[in-house]
């Protein structure tokens, strides 16, 4: 199943502003020309605008209708470095190294657009690890209101032969890339944004299981008490979705195993939302289903930033590119 396209025609309709901050890779300037062929956001390209320029030409890519910025000469560069010492001074930013930081780390200049409201979202990592993504984003843009916790989701499409699991056919899964070994509180957090992020892209209500290898009680264990107790802080929060604690893989997914392991759950059999406990579970898992299982994955996606920002990987694709932006630009 493509889910891809139904976002895309989304993006088309919103037309918001997305900023990809670096133009020195290839593949985003290849990005660049078919996001604005297909119509999908407005750009803003981060660089200097001669190199730029003359880098799509020898590429033969057209980029006429993206906006061009050069942070090294930007109107607005002592506005932004006011901003983000002011956001860091605690920290010991000064002024100046706030604008050198902006004029040289394009990553922290995306972010700032984004903060102040000059572009809807930022999509960067082609160039970049995924630490100095979300370290831009953390210092600039910050968590949203009542989180503490930035994470990631994916979004899984299987093949139409597992259409059975999840909503027909289509998970989300995380925290697959960001958080090693997550609290109680932060698999709450994450279990909030995937809910939120399956709102946002697709089409169906969230189910949210909370991965354990116990289910109600079969097994006792430190591990298995945090994601109960993760269970606790979601319904003290009184969140607006659908979620239960303690699920075994086969007893979230399955509704023959969940008759059996966990009757009295109104997710188990149908839940849409896995969150895994912990980093090791969550990479594994990810990969197992993307190739035993055959499954279509977009993301990294990350969740919990007051703004959209998302990662990319350095091995991907200009498809990659462009699917994220799109996503991006309705999130």
């Amino acid at each position: 199943m493509n889910i891809i396209n139904g976002i895309k025609e989304k993006a088309k309709e919103i037309q918001n502003t997305i900023v990809l901050p670096e133009t020195e890779d290839e593949r985003v300037l290849r990005a660049a020309e078919k996001i604005i062929s297909e119509d999908l956001a407005k750009l803003i390209l981060i660089g200097n605008e001669t190199e730029v320029t003359e880098n799509s030409k020898k590429i033969n890519v057209c980029i006429e209708d993206a906006l061009i910025i050069d942070p090294k000469n930007f109107s607005q560069i002592d506005e932004f470095a006011e901003e983000l010492f002011r956001l860091r001074e605690r920290k010991g930013m000064t002024f100046q190294k706030a604008k050198e930081t902006l004029m040289n780390d394009y990553r922290y200049f995306g972010a700032m657009l984004v903060r102040l409201g000059i572009a809807d979202g930022m999509v960067a990592g082609s160039a970049s690890p995924t630490a100095d993504v979300i370290r831009a984003s953390l210092h600039v843009i910050g968590t949203k209101e009542g989180l503490k916790t930035v994470s990631s989701c994916n979004i899984l499409t299987l093949p139409e032969s597992k259409s059975e699991f999840g909503n027909d056919g289509i998970l989300v899964v995380g925290d697959c890339g960001v958080i090693p070994d997550p609290t109680a509180s932060q698999l709450a957090d994450m279990a909030m944004c995937s809910a939120e992020t399956t709102k946002a892209l697709l089409d169906f209500d969230p189910k949210v299981a909370l991965l354990s290898f116990s289910t109600k009680g079969s097994a006792k264990h430190e591990h298995v008490d945090k994601v109960i107790e993760a269970g606790k802080i979601l319904k003290e929060r009184k969140v607006d979705f659908a979620f239960d604690d303690e699920l075994q893989a086969d007893a979230a997914l399955v509704q023959a195993v969940a008759n059996k392991k966990a009757p009295d759950s109104q997710v188990a059999g149908n839940a849409n939302v896995l969150i895994f406990p912990n980093l090791s579970t969550g990479n594994v898992g990810l990969k197992l289903i993307e190739r035993l299982a055959g499954a279509d994955s977009y993301g990294p996606l990350l969740q919990g930033l007051a703004k959209p920002v998302n990662d990319l990987s350095r091995g991907c694709s200009v498809e990659d590119i462009v699917n994220v932006t799109a996503i991006t630009a309705i999130q």
